[in-house]
């Protein structure tokens, strides 16, 4: 299975591979759920190979690690999932 940094990558860089609508799912630990985000309301700090920002539904500005993300979806159909 491809790792979720490299797929991540894949969908950044790739523009072929990055045609579509992609969201991925995280563990959120307060609310003890996956939670599901636009691909394009991810930010990525350069150099940083362990984790992501976002802003939660509270506006909150988060770090998501990448084992915490679970789910990856494009165009709405499941492409890549690790056990929750």
């Amino acid at each position: 299975m491809i790792s979720i940094q490299n797929l991540l990558n894949r969908i950044r860089w790739d523009k072929e591979f990055g045609k579509g609508e992609f969201a991925i799912g995280y563990f959120d630990h307060v609310e003890q759920k996956i939670i599901r985000v636009p691909f394009q309301e991810i930010h990525f700090e350069e150099g940083n190979h362990f984790s992501f920002h976002l802003r939660n539904s509270r506006g909150e500005l988060c770090t998501i690690p990448f084992h915490r993300v679970k789910e990856v979806y494009k165009d709405s159909e499941l492409i890549w999932s690790r056990s929750h």
